[in-house]
């Protein structure tokens, strides 16, 4: 199939020959993210953009990802205006539940029952500008790889000769298959897929066994195959992501 636009990511990812292409994907995107809000486009200081972000703010990680990043003034920008938003919704929902004989009871909710402050609170604690963006992008990503795994013989093939998924990755995968596929189709990415999951995962088991055998005198002088970055690979395959990797910094 002749490559698109839109194809060339998943392509990249899959060429790469990674533990988990999608892991190869979300690293892209959380980086292409982090440019984003914080680059030299400077998107931050466009006043749609920061109104989205002082609406949605930021997740405890993404705001370490954003302090990693390096661009003070632009997280003072940022970190400016959601403030400004933050301590006028705060004072509003605070005030709607004080000052009255049932504010313990306001306060502290009964099955069933709903408040108002504590509905706030949750509602920007699970809030964030960068996850909801990465979700969005990254479900387009996941229709793609299932286009391409059900039109493109070669993508499929490079699939299959592959070193799998992570579990995660694979859980997601599963999910979308279980919802999105007939009948036939996941029969057939099951059948297809799962034995690739199990080849993977003890080629990876063989890695760790190999790197821990080596630690034995006995092996001292033994070759390392392919075992000295069988610790990160083996965390990668379990929980995604690269835990080797260094903070994604802005570019000078």
């Amino acid at each position: 199939m002749k490559e698109q636009l839109y194809t060339i990511p998943l392509n990249d990812a899959v060429n790469a020959n990674d533990e988990c292409a999608f892991c190869f994907i979300e690293r892209k995107v959380a980086m292409d993210l982090m440019d984003y809000v914080l680059g030299n486009a400077s998107s931050y200081m466009e006043s749609d953009i920061r109104e989205k972000t002082d609406n949605a703010g930021f997740c405890r990680r993404h705001f370490k990802d954003m302090f990693d990043y390096g661009n003070a003034l632009g997280n003072g920008w940022i970190l400016k205006t959601h403030y400004m938003r933050i301590i006028k919704e705060m004072k509003e929902n605070m005030d709607a539940v004080k000052g009255t004989p049932s504010m313990k009871k306001k306060f502290f909710k009964t099955e069933g029952a709903s408040n108002r402050l504590t509905d706030w609170l949750k509602a920007k604690e699970g809030s964030c500008f960068v996850c909801n963006n990465f979700d969005d992008t990254f479900s387009r990503y996941l229709n793609t790889f299932f286009y391409l795994y059900k039109n493109d013989s070669e993508f499929k093939q490079k699939i299959l000769n592959g070193k799998g998924f992570c579990l995660s990755h694979f859980g997601t995968m599963y999910e979308y298959s279980l919802n999105n596929l007939n009948e036939n189709e996941f029969k057939g990415f099951c059948d297809e897929i799962f034995p690739i999951m199990e080849q993977n995962f003890h080629r990876v088991w063989e890695d760790i066994s190999w790197f821990v055998d080596k630690f034995d005198y006995r092996n001292k002088d033994a070759d390392w195959k392919n075992s000295k970055d069988a610790i990160q690979r083996g965390m990668q395959k379990l929980k995604g992501g690269y835990p080797s990797d260094p903070p994604y910094k802005m570019s000078k």
